[in-house]
């Protein structure tokens, strides 16, 4: 690599992600930019995102808006303000030389699913990275492991890094008996044992977070800390429109509106993201573990289980992040929480913030873990 210049890439979010298309520079080719500065949206298959710049100096932009890129490949460059126009066309013709695509170079492609037995249900999950104390991400009602593809690679640089489908969910069993909390509790601490997981940071999204809360409070010693975002159980409140609208449709036009009220900008919600989950709830027996688990956690349209009153007995770091723009579980919840809780709003996001705000909400989760103890 040239000195004083850095590549700028298409990143790779999600295991299916090959490429992705420029939307729009969010900074001017040529102004300067700090490290963590947004500089780039990314369309995927799935959702739009935003590229952060991994250092500082000055955007030279190379791909223009509207332009695929695969992954990997070069979308821009950040050099210092003494690089010569020159000498940046040097380093992007090496770069374009030397450069193999994902689908031809297959050591890029990554990790790979893999399937246990726990609690008498296969459950798929990914690991990523190796080592360090282990983190496993939860995801919510109706999702997968693919709720973290713009989080799990980046959290997973000095640690190892669970992403599971919940039963009912993704590839994992369907077979539920009651689909209460303490069930899927109940199952997330058995895959805990399979993997050989004692003990390890919690991340949990939605209900994924109540789940997350259960575990803590009710199995002591195993959360090594919590991350909760837009949590289940905080509160009776959800939007149960919603949860009706996502359990019984089966058509596009029926389910679309419903994803879209996950995001604050409807925008980013992709045809191909609505196709995913339709396809994943035409799959045997996901319409009966949908409703079985939307009938114990959300009767009437109300949660069941509230955790409130049990939050001052944590005693491990935690963090509450919410979209100010949730439109599914109210931001209202996060309102005055014990001492002892670390809350975050982020503004003009909704119940998907970490995918809307993917690298705030990978840095508040490092935060939280760095405050553990152990």
């Amino acid at each position: 690599m040239s000195a004083g210049i850095h590549k700028l890439t298409m990143p790779k979010w999600g295991l299916s992600m090959t490429e992705g298309k420029v939307v729009a520079w969010l900074v001017d080719e040529g102004a300067e930019v700090d490290v963590g500065a947004e500089v780039v949206e990314i369309e995927t298959e799935k959702v739009s995102s935003v590229l952060e710049a991994p250092h500082s100096g000055v955007l030279r932009r190379v791909a223009g808006v509207g332009v695929s890129v695969p992954v990997a490949g070069l979308i821009g460059a950040i050099a210092d303000a003494s690089v010569s126009s020159a000498e940046l066309d040097v380093f992007v013709a090496a770069f374009q030389e030397n450069f193999v695509p994902e689908e031809v170079e297959e050591e890029a492609a990554g990790p790979a699913p893999e399937i246990v037995e726990a609690n008498g249900k296969t459950l798929r999950y990914l690991q990523r990275g190796e080592g360090g104390e282990p983190a496993i991400l939860i995801h919510g009602f109706g999702g997968d492991l693919n709720n973290w593809l713009f989080n799990h690679e980046a959290l997973s640089a000095n640690r190892s890094v669970y992403a599971l489908d919940l039963p009912g969910h993704g590839s994992s069993s369907k077979q539920l008996e009651s689909g209460s909390v303490a069930e899927l509790t109940g199952t997330l601490t058995a895959f805990m044992d399979v993997i050989g997981v004692p003990r390890a940071h919690l991340v949990g999204h939605s209900m994924g977070g109540a789940i997350a809360l259960d575990l803590a409070l009710n199995h002591p010693g195993r959360a090594l800390s919590l991350v909760l975002i837009a949590p289940a159980g905080l509160g009776p409140e959800i939007n149960g429109d919603y949860i009706e609208g996502f359990t019984t449709a089966s058509r596009r036009r029926d389910i679309k509106p419903h994803i879209e009220k996950l995001f604050a900008d409807p925008s980013a919600v992709s045809r191909q993201l609505i196709d995913d989950i339709l396809k994943y709830k035409r799959i045997d027996g996901v319409d009966s573990a949908l409703r079985t688990i939307a009938a114990a956690l959300f009767p009437q349209g109300r949660q069941a289980l509230v955790l409130r009153d049990r939050l001052a007995e944590l005693s491990v770091p935690t963090t509450i992040l919410w979209g100010g723009e949730d439109d599914i579980i109210p931001v209202s919840h996060a309102q005055d929480l014990p001492a002892n809780l670390e809350t975050q709003v982020l503004q003009g996001k909704g119940h998907m913030v970490q995918m809307e705000a993917p690298a705030e909400v990978n840095r508040s989760i490092v935060s939280c873990w760095d405050r553990s103890p152990s």
